[in-house]
């Protein structure tokens, strides 16, 4: 087997952002393509709407105020499902009742990276609100899709309950506002290269040679 060279990718994401789904198959498309790169992926927080309570906001009502009309949700929604079909992802926007706020949906990503299963993690977030519909907002729905992944539930609770790493999902959304990051899914590559939105794989792919390239010539 061809050695790997390890190559870091951020990801700034929001788990409620269908693109960041999207994104994240398509990233994983390039890495097929480029089997000689251990990609070494961490996710950092994005929060879309910091200003939904904590149990979140009719979802009907909320896509309405943001897009201005049924129709254009309608039409947006069906180039977000098109896009989907093309990387496996049968979205089910019908389901979703409730637009969530994803403050603890984060921190499930933070405690489960110490576990080394965070890409996973947001694997399920994403899958159980956009193709299953279940509320991510929901700490009693987070522990069961963390013990769904073997994470330790009771410990997720405590924590999930606690105020742990609040602050400092608030501080890296700032962050990443503060680097001029305005929309999700945003990367960034060994040697300091950027980019946003969800490209499609080839794209990415050549994001990964110029970061292999920066990686070996270091």
């Amino acid at each position: 087997m061809e050695e790997q060279t390890p190559v870091h990718i951020e990801i700034v994401f929001d788990p409620a952002c269908p693109w960041c789904f999207i994104g994240k198959r398509r990233l994983e498309q390039a890495l097929k393509l480029r089997p000689m790169i251990k990609p070494i992926i961490q996710w950092h927080p994005f929060l879309l709407n910091p200003e939904l309570p904590a149990s979140g906001h009719d979802n009907t009502a909320y896509l309405v105020r943001k897009f201005g009309s049924e129709g254009r949700v309608r039409r947006a929604f069906g180039a977000i499902s098109d896009a989907g079909l093309s990387v496996e992802i049968d979205f089910a926007f019908d389901r979703i009742r409730n637009t969530p706020n994803t403050l603890d949906a984060h921190r499930l990503a933070r405690f489960a990276d110490v576990h080394g299963q965070a890409s996973a993690t947001v694997e399920a977030l994403f899958h159980n609100y956009f193709v299953n519909g279940r509320d991510i907002g929901d700490v009693e729905i987070l522990i069961e899709i963390a013990e769904n992944l073997n994470l330790p539930a009771e410990e997720v609770r405590s924590y999930l309950e606690s105020d742990a790493d609040v602050a400092l999902i608030y501080e890296e959304n700032a962050r990443a506002h503060s680097l001029g990051v305005n929309g999700v899914p945003s990367y960034l590559f060994s040697g300091g290269l950027t980019i946003s939105g969800a490209q499609e794989a080839e794209v990415l792919s050549r994001m990964l040679d110029a970061a292999l390239l920066m990686e070996t010539a270091a």
